[in-house]
């Protein structure tokens, strides 16, 4: 019987709090379907599990706490029942059954055993339908339920998981388009914690979550140790906004993948990268590490906090593979559906507090990266326009925290002036 031992789901992990447990012991669990519900130090993640069977116990209860590595449940004893077909199933004794003391001498049945043998018998007929499908094609029941919900046929997908089975990240590929119809949908939704209810005159001590420790200790670890020093500037929004209008007039408000101004944004935040590269580094000890690749890691709000999922190499995607992927991970960080390897790498970050009505404001450097940019609020107000004349506009603030061990006032200033010129001059992102 394999021991299940906490995950390390995220490179700082080294422990973990057992949210919920999505099976009771006595359960089937079958690889690829949701096990639990697993808070690390950066977020709270579905966890899948790796291996067939049958859940004989629980070791750390809901809310309990484990180290990495240890254990924390144990499966079992109907891991090859699974992998037979349903003659075979209602054939062979139920294991439960096998699994009588030792002590009991062998004899005939009791009349409860056959009441529990016809009882499981007539369960198995009523179930022919899930047991030909299962033979038919294999599937976790996780990527049968996604399937379901996108009306995807599971028969014309290939599985990636054990043994040629159809699991969660197979469907999902095959459903991008609607992963992002949902993703969109979703995106305007501010998540916001519960606050506890306290009585007039009192006070409540709420312990932090693990994500909440390591949020404290990183901003402490930032702010202490990093040199902060702060940039800002002030652009012309005008030309963003006319361009969402294109596209809007286009027919972009009806495409399930529309393109955001945020998306501009984002892509504006790499291509300026690429034009003053220093800015894409690290500071280590004694020495900076730059970095070939730009991975940009973007600022999503969620129930526990804040996390910050990264798009790996965005340097080689366009404008709307940007905005796909964005969507995309916003969407499965605020359902708990990222993957560990998914919040690591990131190069810079981008934090846009703007459709939370923020004008302007300092973000604090995510450790080790040398920036990130701080977006706020797109404001109509009163201008002066080239010809001195005072009409209505479009500014939006943009501020920039550097770490300056890393990089200089005047590699800040270059970086801010390309992002200007690209976010002025939008059509250029759609090259």
């Amino acid at each position: 019987m394999p021991e299940i031992q906490m995950p390390k789901l995220s490179d700082t992990m080294t422990e973990g709090t057992v949210v919920s447990w999505k099976k009771k012991i006595g359960d089937r669990v079958t690889a690829g379907e949701v096990l639990a519900e697993i808070e690390t130090d950066k977020a709270t993640m579905e966890w899948e599990a790796t291996d067939d069977g049958v859940l004989k116990e629980i070791y750390v209860p809901e809310g309990g706490k484990a180290n990495v590595g240890e254990r924390i449940a144990l499966l079992g004893g109907e891991g090859e029942e699974t992998k037979q077909t349903p003659k075979q199933e209602t054939e062979k004794p139920a294991p439960a059954e096998a699994k009588e003391p030792e002590t009991a001498p062998p004899q005939q049945a009791t009349p409860e055993k056959k009441e529990l043998t016809k009882a499981k018998q007539q369960t198995s007929e009523t179930e022919p339908g899930e047991k030909e499908e299962a033979t038919r094609v294999k599937a976790s029941p996780l990527a049968r339920k996604i399937a379901a919900e996108k009306q995807i046929d599971l028969t014309t997908l290939k599985g990636s998981g054990p043994g040629g089975r159809i699991i969660e990240k197979d469907v999902a590929a095959a459903v991008s388009a609607a992963a992002l119809s949902s993703a969109t949908k979703a995106a305007p939704t501010k998540t916001k914690a519960a606050a506890p209810e306290i009585a007039a005159g009192e006070t409540a001590r709420i312990s932090l979550t693990g994500m909440r420790k390591v949020i404290a200790e990183r901003l402490a670890a930032s702010l202490g140790p990093v040199p902060h020093f702060y940039l800002n500037i002030e652009i012309d929004a005008a030309p963003l906004m006319r361009v969402r209008a294109e596209l809007k007039s286009g027919g972009e408000e009806e495409d399930t993948s529309k393109i955001t101004v945020n998306d501009f944004i984002l892509k504006a935040a790499v291509v300026a990268a690429l034009r003053e590269p220093k800015v894409n580094a690290a500071f280590d000890g004694d020495a900076v590490i730059f970095y070939g690749d730009i991975n940009l890691a973007v600022a999503v709000a969620i129930e526990e906090g804040l996390v910050t999922p990264v798009i790996s190499a965005a340097q080689n995607k366009s404008l709307r593979e940007i905005s796909a992927a964005v969507k995309d991970l916003a969407h499965r960080a605020r359902n708990k559906r990222m993957k560990p390897e998914e919040f690591r790498g990131g190069t810079l970050t981008v934090s846009n507090l703007g459709s939370y009505g923020i004008d302007y404001f300092s973000a604090v450097i995510n450790p080790p990266q040398a920036i990130i940019l701080s977006i706020g609020a797109i404001v109509r107000q009163a201008v002066v326009d080239a010809t001195g004349a005072i009409v209505a506009g479009y500014r939006m603030k943009i501020g920039m925290s550097c770490d300056h061990r890393v990089v200089d006032g005047a590699i800040g200033a270059n970086y801010l002036k390309a992002l200007r010129h690209l976010l002025e001059n939008p059509t250029l992102l759609l090259l």
